[in-house]
């Protein structure tokens, strides 16, 4: 009589595994024979200049709060108590802040998007607080508009994401 060959047990295990895999799942709320509805969209992300982004500093009552880092823009006016007008960490909004991120500081030189000599240290910090904080609990609005355009307004056509300083395609969706 002929044995089985080893693993055998297991087959039927990794098959189920790669069918289920394999199948697609209908979206919740989709019944039987309905389509699945698109996944809900935000409003669009959109390209801020210094001075567009300087507007939503905190400081009018009624304005959405929006902050950049690594010059990716959030809306963190549900962390009004941390970024509101007089609030602790008010100084980072309305610019981008990544230097001021990355080395834990409200030093008004330290407010911009310059990371230049920045140690690593401060540069894996800047990482950690990007994606533990602000990618994970704001709502991602635009780019800043230093991230793709030359000084004069022009499109930067050497411009490659993939050549930016810490990026990450994770960190664009």
């Amino acid at each position: 009589m002929a044995r089985p060959a080893p693993g055998w047990p297991l087959r039927p295990l990794v098959t189920l595994a790669l069918v289920l895999a394999l199948v697609p799942v209908p979206a919740a709320g989709a019944g039987a024979g309905q389509t699945p509805r698109p996944a809900e969209r935000g409003p669009p992300v959109r390209l801020f200049t210094e001075e567009e982004l300087a507007r939503y500093s905190g400081e009018e009552e009624d304005h959405p709060i929006y902050l950049a880092v690594k010059g990716v823009v959030f809306d963190v006016t549900s962390g009004k108590e941390f970024y509101g007008r007089g609030a602790p960490y008010n100084a980072l909004t309305g610019k981008d802040s990544t230097r001021g991120v990355a080395k834990m500081s409200l030093e008004p030189a330290d407010l911009t998007h310059d990371t230049t000599g920045l140690t690593a240290k401060e540069l894996e910090a800047l990482d950690d607080v990007f994606s533990r904080v602000y990618k994970a609990k704001y709502p991602i609005v635009g780019y800043t508009a230093r991230r793709i355009l030359n000084e004069d307004g022009s499109p930067n056509l050497d411009f490659k994401p993939e050549d930016q300083p810490h990026f990450d395609i994770k960190d664009e969706f």
